[in-house]
């Protein structure tokens, strides 16, 4: 009888163990697993930006395909702010007269809604942002159903910073840090899964501390601009930051410029590809009304996304440079790997041929895919590479 007991109890116990592990709640989904990608206002409306504009680029991410190649953040930036009442609410400017109308529109077509404010008084435009509001903004995002929020520190720096430590650098990070770890802590409480996107331009190495006030992502640099020297340079800093990078926490170069400016074909493809290598957020900010079909040849290359987004999230480190050629490796989660070779020079590389040094670089010879022709090509020791001034060639070499 003790024995049937005790095989009656053990049933009951294994059977409440295994009910309690069924009724156990599954961990929240990491918030940017990989690299966030949308499109953000700022690039191409500026401070003109209304309601209407966001709800067309919705329908547009849509019409376009953008939205099916994983384009989902549709990001509202600076100037839809109006004034706080008496209760300290922040409430929308005219351009922007329901902002959970908005999102609701935008999440119906499959698409994720963005924000703007920052830790100063004032954001970047003079418009209220969310010094001493932090909570309370961060629950009305959360209530009107926003998914992303880019903070940017702007008037921070005189509202707080240099009045309180104007000659003491190391004070100054000490309480830039503290405004991103507080908003930070007010979206977690929110209880709602929200990107923050920290936008500081890159001081204080941002990537060494960003994951730990909650960080998603941190500019790394200034801003952007759609010129080749801009790129060229921003490309350039994010040599070395590999190791900040990875699943829920990336390096920010900044929005994409690809189809703005005076870039020629050529360099919208390699800032693209070079993005796309450094496991970059993907953030269009171009016209997508009137969209040139190249240009959105370049910014739905599903094969490009696919490295920007590969699960594994480690960010490409540059490996060589020779003059004007530089080469970038980034390891795949399927053990792949992909290389460019970046010319940053006036010409085309042929007056000096630039020979391939695969086996200095760790790579193997054979088969690798050309990631924009979609042709085979077979990788050689010292082959000649030969590439047009401002392009790149990307391929992903195959598991050996």
């Amino acid at each position: 009888m003790r024995c049937s007991s005790c095989l009656v109890a053990a049933g009951l116990l294994l059977c409440a163990l295994a009910t309690s592990a069924q009724s156990a709640p599954k961990p929240a989904p990491l918030v940017a697993a990989t690299p966030p990608m949308g499109w953000n206002s700022w690039n191409f409306f500026a401070e003109k930006v209304t309601e209407q504009d966001i709800k067309n680029a919705a329908d547009q991410m849509v019409a376009t395909g953008m939205r099916d190649a994983g384009y989902v953040y549709i990001n509202i930036d600076d100037t839809w702010e109006g004034e706080r009442d008496a209760q300290g609410i922040l409430h929308t400017n005219s351009k922007f007269p329901d902002m959970k109308g908005l999102a609701d529109y935008v999440h119906a077509r499959g698409l994720k809604l963005g924000i703007y404010s920052g830790p100063g008084a004032k954001t970047c435009a003079g418009y209220t942002a969310s010094l001493g509001h932090e909570e309370q903004d961060a629950k009305m995002y959360a209530d009107w159903g926003v998914d992303y929020l880019k903070y940017d520190l702007c008037s921070f720096r005189e509202d707080v910073m240099y009045p309180k430590a104007l000659h003491d650098r190391p004070e100054q990070a000490r309480l830039m840090i503290a405004a991103y770890a507080k908003m930070g802590k007010a979206i977690q409480s929110t209880g709602k899964p929200i990107v923050y996107s920290l936008c500081q331009y890159g001081w204080d190495s941002v990537w060494e501390w960003g994951a730990s006030v909650g960080g998603n992502l941190w500019r790394t640099t200034g801003d952007v601009e759609a010129n080749w020297p801009s790129i060229a340079m921003i490309l350039n800093a994010q040599a070395g930051l590999a190791d900040y990078s990875g699943p829920g926490h990336w390096n920010d170069p900044d929005m994409l410029e690809v189809g703005n400016g005076d870039l020629s074909l050529d360099e919208n493809r390699a800032h693209f590809s070079m993005w796309a290598m450094l496991a970059a957020p993907l953030l269009a900010g171009n016209d997508l009304p009137h969209m040139k079909p190249e240009i959105k040849a370049i910014l739905t290359n599903k094969e490009v996304i696919a490295l920007d987004q590969d699960p594994l999230g480690k960010q490409a480190r540059r490996v060589y440079v020779d003059g004007e050629v530089e080469l970038w490796t980034r390891p795949l989660a399927n053990g792949d790997t992909a290389l460019a070779v970046l010319n940053h020079g006036p010409e085309r590389v042929a007056t000096h041929p630039f020979h391939l040094p695969l086996a200095s670089l760790g790579l193997h010879a054979g088969p690798a895919k050309n990631l924009w022709t979609g042709a085979m090509i077979a990788l050689a020791e010292n082959m000649p590479v030969e590439i047009a001034r401002h392009d790149v060639l990307l391929v992903r070499i195959p598991a050996k």
